[in-house]
């Protein structure tokens, strides 16, 4: 029944044909459910481990490898071997490559299956027993949650956990209260009632300066369909205060928060642009490889009957098979996976320290190209701390004192001033009376958070702030000397109770908009000794019951006159520029005895409070942050646009954008503040529009927020939207990056990429800003170790399309790959960011990780170290002193040696499997990587400008690189293993002198890059 709400109680009673007295028979619950099922949410279809697994493996590049692997392993079982050192060494590479895709996998799956799951952290809302009224039993009687059925009639008192949406029928106590937290991410407990509510886009929005039911934010961030059903108690609510009957509307899937569970799962996982362009990367190298291996082995058809195969047209085409493999191998950027991870996780670490808590690792890279924040207002743009800002008392019959208030959170930290001059509060005898009146007419108080170091709210806020201000009037003057932070905090609250006995209150009911206390004196004071009500509540309710007002200490009758300018002076402060919810002050001096008051009586109260004398107004609201006007100057600086979207009205949250620099101070704001119900009355055309342009959406609902994401995203936009109830998780779970508030519900957090710890949106534009850094940091070390990858296929192309002899095997590509690259690589995610990062617009999500200029920078940079590392260890063969000296021809037809011949006369044909120019070529490809990775310091600063000593994680991960080569090369079986063997001084000069040049070699590219770098920018957008 999804209108329950705009129906009378009878209405419903008949549409379920249930007596709220006697409940539903057996035979009716017996037929409801079979008809609606069991009031449960269906728990999440999980993936099986193997499915996982199997996941895991579905990569273009990790099926290569897996051949690779495979193939590799059945050549090393089939083929001859001379001796046990090589029947082992066979076995190392296939056992590397799958050790490699077995470590992937695991981390993967360990990664899925610790990820907390939105829709399960539904489920422990859901309440395990109800209290029904059946006819089979007479009274209340307990059943299980999840057999109660649509039309049982239900009873719930405080404390209970509400086990389906519920239509109030009748309220057993003066107010109920109910804690909708989990769904609209507010603390403030909500009044409900069992009237119907007729339309059903009613919004529930005070009048200007008039404030919200108390114990409500006026301009709270309530989510408008959730609040305005003030006759609805809703599934995994709690009731804070109250007793009441209600009955059944929906169960299961058809409660509020069962749609959040249907959204949620109808919502799709989207990958990040940075897994986007993997996979794309993936699926061209994939293609290149296969070419490549096809290439080499069609090109050398003519030498699979060399005598080196033993005239066997079988062996020569299984060794160039091998050689296929080798590319394969080499191609395939093997370490990429865990560098990416590593640096993914080092930047969470960093974000971390700047409050932002990320879970989704791939999150972090989707931050650096953020173009839209959706951010909602109340307690991120905002404290979240009502505080009092202005407060008026009569002067005279004709003015009034007016007085400015500092200070912004719950600590009593800030001054009063009076004209712009620090006022002397001994001057102003009334103050004691309105702070006797915040202090006493209250149930609310402030508390220290030894944990967090801050004052929290213990209660509702408006009281909050009202306690508050009593502590910053200090009516008395008490000294705080010699006071801790929390004893100096509540030395007001303390005096009062020492002045005043609170024997009872007047709760607030909705009839006449207030409350109050009756209060007896324990001390005289100028207030006088004897019994005193004292009542707070919307200023006209208040007003019309007041008979005189307080001038100083003096009472007077209060005129047609002193009523219009109080009224006056609410309408002011609820307009303009600070949008102030208000609250009028008042005195009962001689109130009615209590034994003549009917206390039980809640319609009665209004009556009691009569004769009253006012004696001020004072406006609050909730401040925004200090820091947030110059985040959102940084956030428009940076090319981000910042969307405010809360529940607020929409005159509050005008106001509040114009104070943060949303808005200017004089901005018309036609075509960029919506409502909620003014987007909708949008067509679809208008409402992608307002979406283009707009920087306030008000009075929102939470399918608004996930209806302006897909807007979004429909224009190429990255957004990052923040949430903190249950029912913002859908459109958590559907942006980019959804931010859950640390205050939130654990629903929103594990339906978000990243939690916000200290709910402050200055946090997201640091997270924003550490993710453009660590992407650039990313992209470096891509771009490195595939640039490291190419002179690797370089390298064995070479060898193979001139018939020279293997100069690199596989398994010596998989430590470069895996190690001596991998730490660098590692070292390159610590580049410090660059100082203008913040500067640049956000990079578009369809930007190419490698553009053609960087193609062909790369290329000229790998085709060198795939022809230095076939040059060493040509250099061996026939320039090197202690090399066999061997021509370009007996080199290049080095498989025909074993057949003999004029060419091989004198030559030993062992000498091909001398381990030393494999070695020749292993040490240039590793020194050459060494140097590239201080040449990846920067992208296109020379290393002049950007030394690399910068980055002192890159010197040390170099020199750890190298030392591992230093240690395969001199321990006995390890060179075995990797077919190397150690260098002599004289070598190592050689290879020295081999590698440096890619130094200048990229220099000059970067300087070309740097001159003309306009000119290559607009060639990449042509497409070149």
């Amino acid at each position: 029944m999804e209108d329950g709400h705009t129906r009378t109680v009878a209405e419903v009673e008949r549409y379920f044909n249930v007596d709220s007295e006697r409940g539903l028979s057996e035979d009716q619950v017996k037929r409801h459910q079979e008809k609606y099922g069991p009031n449960e949410l269906p728990a999440e279809e999980g993936k099986s481990l193997m499915e996982l697994i199997l996941e895991q493996f579905d990569d273009l590049l990790v099926k290569i490898l897996l051949l690779a692997a495979i193939i590799s392993f059945v050549l090393a079982i089939f083929e001859e071997h001379e001796d046990s050192t090589e029947a082992i060494t066979a076995f190392v590479e296939p056992f590397v490559i799958l050790l490699i895709l077995i470590a992937n996998a695991i981390v993967g799956v360990w990664q899925e299956r610790n990820a907390e799951s939105a829709i399960e952290a539904l489920k422990e809302y859901e309440p395990e027993m109800g209290k029904v009224i059946r006819t089979n039993k007479a009274g209340v009687q307990m059943v299980r949650a999840r057999e109660i059925v649509p039309g049982d009639v239900v009873e719930v008192s405080v404390g209970d956990k509400i086990p389906a949406d519920l239509r109030l029928m009748k309220i057993f106590s003066t107010t109920l209260r109910i804690d909708q937290s989990i769904l609209t991410g507010e603390s403030v407990s909500v009044i409900k009632h069992t009237d119907p509510v007729p339309d059903p886009r009613a919004v529930n929005q005070p009048a200007s300066g008039e404030p919200a039911e108390e114990g409500q934010e006026g301009h709270s961030k309530a989510r408008a369909i959730i609040q305005d059903k003030k006759n609805i108690l809703f599934s995994g609510t709690n009731v804070a205060a109250g007793k009441a009957r209600g009955i059944v509307i929906g169960t299961g899937l058809n409660t509020a928060i069962g749609q959040i569970r249907t959204q949620m799962a109808d919502t799709e996982e989207m990958k990040t642009p940075l897994q986007q362009k993997l996979d794309e990367f993936g699926e061209q190298l994939s293609k290149v490889i296969s070419i490549i291996c096809v290439a080499v082995w069609a090109i050398n058809i003519g030498h699979f009957n060399d005598p080196a195969h033993g005239g066997s047209w079988i062996k020569g085409a299984i060794y160039y098979f091998k050689i296929a493999v080798a590319l394969a191998v080499a191609a395939i950027p093997e370490g990429l996976p865990a560098v990416i991870t590593t640096c993914l996780a080092l930047g969470t670490r960093r974000m971390a320290k700047k409050n932002a808590i990320v879970r989704s690792l791939p999150s972090v890279e989707t931050l650096g190209c953020t173009s839209v924040i959706c951010s909602d207002k109340t307690g991120t743009l905002t404290t979240n701390q009502m505080s009092v800002s202005r407060m008026c008392v009569f002067a005279d019959e004709s003015s009034m004192h007016e007085f400015d208030i500092t200070g912004s959170t719950y600590e009593p930290i800030g001054d009063i001033f009076i004209g712009g001059v620090k006022a002397k509060i001994s001057d102003y005898e009334i103050l004691q009376e309105l702070a006797t009146i915040c202090a006493m007419c209250n149930d609310s108080s402030i508390d220290y958070n030894e944990f967090k170091h801050c004052f929290e709210k213990v209660g509702e806020a408006t009281e909050t702030a009202l306690v508050v201000l009593a502590e910053k009037i200090n009516p008395y003057g008490l000294s705080k000397t010699g006071m801790s932070r929390r004893e100096a905090a509540i030395v007001v609250k303390h005096d009062m109770d020492t002045k005043w006995k609170k024997e009872f209150t007047l709760e607030f009911s909705r009839d006449r908009k207030s409350m109050s206390c009756y209060a007896t004196s324990l001390k005289p004071t100028k207030l006088g000794t004897g019994a005193r009500m004292f009542c707070k509540g919307a200023p006209e309710g208040v007003i019309d019951r007041c008979t005189h007002a307080r001038i100083g200490t003096t009472k007077v009758p209060l005129s047609a006159s002193m009523k219009n300018k109080i009224l006056e002076r609410c309408r002011e402060y609820g307009v303009g520029r600070d949008t102030l919810r208000c609250l009028a002050l008042a005195t009962i001096d001689a109130p009615m005895k209590p034994e003549d008051m009917a206390l039980e009586d809640a319609t009665k109260f209004a009556s009691y409070e009569v004769n009253m004398t006012f004696v001020g107004v004072v406006g609050m609201l909730d401040p925004p942050r200090k820091e947030v006007a110059g985040a959102i100057k940084r956030c428009r600086k940076a090319g981000i646009r910042v969307i405010v979207i809360t529940g607020d009205n929409k005159g509050t949250a005008e106001a509040i954008c114009r104070r943060i620099g949303v808005f200017e101070e004089d901005e018309d704001t036609t075509g960029m503040s919506y409502s909620g119900r003014e987007f909708d009355d949008l067509s679809v055309e208008e409402q992608r529009a307002a979406c283009a342009r707009a920087r306030l959406f008000s009075r929102v609902e939470p399918f608004h927020k996930s209806k302006i994401v897909e807007y979004l995203q429909s224009m190429d936009e990255i957004s990052a939207m923040t949430g903190d109830g249950v029912n913002d998780a859908p459109a958590l779970k559907k942006a980019e990056i959804g931010i859950a508030m640390g205050s939130g519900t654990a629903v929103a957090k594990s339906a978000s990429e990243m939690v916000l710890a200290d709910d402050n949106f200055s946090s997201i534009v640091a997270a924003v800003e550490e993710g453009r850094a660590i992407y650039n940091n990313m992209k470096q070390f891509i771009r490195y170790l595939i640039s490291s990858n190419i002179g690797e296929v370089v390298s064995i192309f070479l060898t193979a399309a001139l018939g020279a002899p293997e100069a690199l095997i596989p398994v010596q590509l998989l430590w470069v790959n895996l190690v001596t690259d991998g730490f660098p690589a590692t070292a390159l995610g610590f580049n410090p960011p660059d100082l203008d990062i913040m500067d640049k617009p956000p990079r578009s999500s369809k930007e190419t990780l490698i553009t053609r200029w960087l193609f062909f920078r790369y290329m000229c940079v790998g085709t060198y170290v795939g022809a230095a590392t076939v040059g060493a260890a040509a250099w061996w063969y026939m320039l090197a002193p202690t090399g066999p000296h061997l021509s370009y021809y007996q080199l290049t037809h080095h498989l025909q040696c074993a057949g003999g011949g004029d060419e091989f006369h004198g030559i030993d044909c062992a000498v091909f499997n001398d381990p030393h120019p494999m070695t020749m070529a292993l040490s240039v490809l590793v020194t050459i990587e060494m140097l590239n990775a201080l040449n990846s310091v920067s992208e296109n600063q020379s290393l002049l400008v950007m030394p690399p000593w910068q980055n002192f994680w890159l010197i040390a991960a170099i020199l750890l690189s190298m030392s591992l080569h230093f240690m395969i090369l001199y321990v006995d079986i390890l060179s075995t293993i990797f077919q190397i063997c150690p260098l002599s001084l004289e070598e190592w000069i050689a290879v020295l002198k081999i590698s440096l040049p890619v130094l200048f070699m990229d220099e000059t590219l970067k300087m070309v890059a740097r001159k003309y770098a306009d000119a290559i920018a607009w060639g990449d957008l042509r497409g070149w």
